[in-house]
């Protein structure tokens, strides 16, 4: 009986814990479809807007990654923590650049998520893409062009990377720094002539660029 007893009452301790998991595998779900009615429930019946899963993803996060605006709304008016970030160290504002939304980014920085952070900005996501009106934004909101990655890389160099040749231009007409070097030592120069982007790796020249190596040599 005894033994009957503590089985029920572990049982029922686990039961709330059943509930949660349940609720939460619901809310995941429902931003993932876009579920608006669903998403409104749950949240009047006390789940946190600042839920987020297991890689740290928020549920404006999750939004922002499945192209649901009207939940991005929804969730900034609820008070939604704009600049958290994930284990990775994207907020939604990098993913929304990132994604090219233009009309997402716009909202989330009305709403004051940050254009500059450490690492990899919403700028150079953007750009690393070639999605034009986004960098087009960030730059008219104060962006910095020359901001740089953890391993150095600038907005240039990701565009020069990318093969994107109008933001390549874009870009150093409003003073980008060509002759930025990466952690390898590459400049933007080197990562057009290693991506074979030839008609960039001329342009850059032509505005007086060298290749990492040929810098360091005129150094010493």
């Amino acid at each position: 009986m005894t033994s009957l007893r503590t089985t029920l009452a572990l049982l029922l301790l686990a039961v709330p814990c059943f509930v949660e998991a349940a609720v939460y595998d619901e809310m995941m779900s429902a931003v993932k479809l876009g579920d608006r009615g669903t998403v409104v429930e749950l949240l009047n019946r006390g789940m946190d807007v600042n839920t987020s899963d297991i890689e740290g993803n928020t549920l404006l996060m999750l939004a922002v990654r499945e192209n649901h605006p009207e939940l991005v709304d929804l969730f900034i008016q609820q008070r939604a923590k704009i600049n958290a970030r994930n284990m990775h160290g994207d907020s939604a504002l990098r993913l929304a650049a990132y994604q090219g939304q233009l009309e997402i980014v716009k909202r989330l920085v009305k709403s004051g998520a940050q254009i500059e952070m450490e690492g990899w900005t919403p700028l150079i996501y953007a750009t690393f893409n070639g999605h034009g009106e986004v960098v087009e934004f960030l730059l008219a909101e104060g962006a910095n062009v020359d901001a740089v990655s953890e391993s150095g890389m600038s907005a240039l160099m990701a565009a020069a990377r990318g093969g994107y040749a109008d933001i390549v231009k874009r870009l150093v007409a409003l003073g980008a720094d060509i002759d930025l070097k990466d952690s390898n030592g590459r400049t933007a120069l080197d990562w057009a002539t290693r991506t074979r982007n030839t008609t960039i790796a001329d342009f850059l020249r032509e505005q007086g660029t060298h290749s990492g190596r040929d810098i360091e040599k005129e150094k010493k």
